[in-house]
């Protein structure tokens, strides 16, 4: 899954993924241990989604690097479905790690090809919708809560909801971005 079209548009998107992991990382500093385990996985997400954004023009990955790819997004995945059990949140992670093992195998199977212009497969349409609901609704819950930030004293960087949630939808754009390449 390599980035297609101009150059400065991939290198953009790695930018924000790479400034979104580096972050989330800052963020696993926090004293609330739920944000730093969220944290982490975010963090991997970002980089690794950053990795996988840079334009095909700079770098083109051995062919090893995608079922790498897949496997780490995989057993990030795995770990999402048991960290699931005691809350619902850990689903959105499910779903993301699934769109970066999409992505992967698409890669693999074809790589520098996308879809081979077969149109937008079932699996990569209903990611799209699912990504493009979760930044709208990120979008709308991010305003209330940057408002309150402002008005509710100070907090640790990693202990901020309104830069968490920017991060997040910072993220989810990027997961629309790299899907409509695809």
């Amino acid at each position: 899954m390599r980035v297609h079209g101009p150059a400065s548009s991939g290198w953009l998107l790695v930018a924000l993924c790479a400034a979104t992991g580096a972050y989330c990382l800052l963020r696993m500093r926090s004293g609330v241990e739920e944000q730093r385990r969220a944290a982490g996985g975010e963090a991997l997400m970002g980089f690794g989604m950053a990795a996988m954004a840079v334009p095909a023009a700079a770098f083109t990955p051995p062919s090893w690097a995608w079922p790498v790819y897949a496997a780490v997004f995989g057993a990030a995945g795995l770990h999402a479905l048991w960290a699931a059990r005691a809350s619902a949140r850990h689903l959105h992670h499910l779903v993301g790690a699934g769109a970066m093992v999409h992505m992967a195998v698409t890669a693999a199977a074809s790589p520098g090809h996308g879809h081979g212009g077969s149109g937008v497969p079932l699996l990569t349409g209903a990611l799209l919708l699912y990504f493009t609901g979760y930044v709208l609704v990120t979008g709308v819950r991010l305003v209330p809560a940057a408002t309150a930030a402002v008005t509710g004293g100070p907090a640790g960087w990693g202990d901020r909801p309104e830069l968490a949630r920017a991060c997040r939808l910072s993220m989810g754009m990027a997961m629309v971005a790299m899907l409509l390449t695809m």
